[in-house]
C-alpha cells in the first residue's frame, strides 16, 4: 500500500512514541507494503466480531455516556410533563410518577446526576491528558477538538457521496460527525444546566445580574429550558442514534458503548488514522491482518513477484 503523506506522518508519530524495536518497524512496514491500495477492498474482506474487535473506549467513558443517556432520557420524560402540566398527555404521566410534586423530585434528582456525570467526563479527560503529555504520547489528532483537518474530511466525505471519489477521506479516531454530536451536546448540556439553575436559585442570579436584565434573563432561561430539552430529543432521536446504530452496517445496534471496542471494519472504513496505529499497538493485529491478505489472496502482484511496494510513498488520493 502506497500511504498518504498524513497516514505516512501518523504511523511514524505512533512508531516513535510506543518506541518500537527495529524488528518491529519492519514487521509493521512489511505488512504495509503487502497491503492492498484499495481500501475498500481491504475492509469489505475482514471479519469483524459485532460486539467489537478493536480497543476504543475506557470503562471510565462507558460509565459516563451511560450515566449521560439514562439521565437524559429520563430528564425529558420527567421534565415535559412538569413543563406542559396541563396537557391532556402530561397529566397521566405525572399521576404515574406521584403527582408533579414528586416528578419535580425526581426531575432534579436526576439533574444532579448528570451534572455529577459531566463532572466526571471533564476530570477524566483532563487528567488523562495530562498523563499522556507527561508520558510523551499526548497526540491532538485522538482527541475530539476540531481541526482543520475536519473541514477537509467534510469536503471529501460529501465528493465521495456524490460518487467524485471513490473512497472516503482518511479519517481519524474521532471523524468530524463525532465532533458534532460532542460539542453540540455539550452546548445543549450547559443551556439545560443554566436554565435549570435559574430556576432553582432565581434570588442568586438576581443578586449576580444587573435589576434591569434579571427579569429577562429568567423569562429567557423559562423558555430555553423545555424547547432546548426537545431538539435534544428530535436530535438523539433523528440523527445521532441513526448514525451510531440503525444506518446500514450498523443496524441494530452498535455494542462500543457497552464494550468500548469498535469493529475493525467500521475503524477501517471510518477511521483509518487511528486504524494504523492500532497496527502499531498491537502485534495481534498485525498478524490478523497478514494472515488474512495471504488466505484471501489480496497481497499485490509486484510483492507475490518478490518486488515488495515501497510502503509510505505516494499519495493514496
Amino acid at each position: 500500500m502506497k500511504l498518504s503523506k498524513e497516514a505516512n506522518k501518523v504511523l511514524e508519530r505512533s512508531m516513535r512514541q510506543n518506541r518500537v524495536t527495529p524488528e518491529e518497524r519492519r514487521d509493521i512496514e512489511d505488512l504495509i507494503s503487502i497491503m492492498p491500495d484499495d481500501r475498500v477492498l481491504l475492509y469489505k474482506n475482514v471479519v469483524s466480531n459485532p460486539i467489537g474487535d478493536l480497543y476504543r473506549y475506557s470503562i471510565h467513558i462507558r460509565i459516563q455516556h451511560m450515566l449521560t443517556f439514562t439521565t437524559f432520557l429520563a430528564l425529558a420524560f420527567t421534565g415535559l410533563p412538569i413543563h406542559f402540566f396541563d396537557a391532556f398527555w402530561a397529566q397521566p404521566l405525572n399521576e404515574v410518577l406521584g403527582g408533579i410534586s414528586v416528578t419535580r423530585v425526581i426531575h432534579r434528582t436526576l439533574a444532579a446526576i448528570m451534572i455529577f456525570s459531566m463532572v466526571y467526563h471533564l476530570a477524566t479527560i483532563l487528567l488523562g491528558t495530562a498523563v499522556r503529555v507527561a508520558r510523551g504520547t499526548f497526540d491532538i489528532q485522538r482527541t475530539i477538538i476540531p481541526l482543520f483537518k475536519d473541514l477537509r474530511d467534510f469536503r471529501d466525505d460529501m465528493l465521495y457521496f456524490i460518487g467524485r471519489r471513490s473512497e472516503r477521506p482518511e479519517m481519524d479516531k474521532f471523524m468530524y460527525k463525532q465532533k458534532i454530536h460532542y460539542f453540540a451536546a455539550a452546548f445543549g448540556n450547559m443551556v439545560m444546566v443554566l436554565s435549570g439553575s435559574s430556576f432553582l436559585f432565581p434570588d442568586i442570579w438576581a443578586s449576580i445580574l444587573p435589576a434591569e436584565y434579571a427579569a429577562h434573563f429568567q423569562e429567557l432561561m423559562r423558555i430555553s429550558h423545555p424547547h432546548e430539552a426537545l431538539l435534544a430529543l428530535l436530535v438523539i432521536a433523528f440523527w445521532h442514534w441513526y448514525n451510531v446504530h440503525l444506518a446500514p452496517g450498523r443496524f441494530p445496534m452498535q455494542w462500543t458503548f457497552l464494550t468500548g471496542k469498535i469493529t475493525r471494519e467500521h475503524q477501517m472504513e471510518e477511521h483509518w488514522l487511528e486504524y494504523l496505529r492500532n497496527l502499531v499497538e498491537n502485534a495481534e493485529e498485525r498478524q490478523y491482518l497478514r494472515d488474512l491478505l495471504e488466505s484471501r489472496e489480496l497481497v499485490p502482484l509486484d510483492v507475490e513477484m518478490g518486488t515488495p511496494a515501497p510502503a509510505g510513498e505516494g499519495d493514496a488520493t
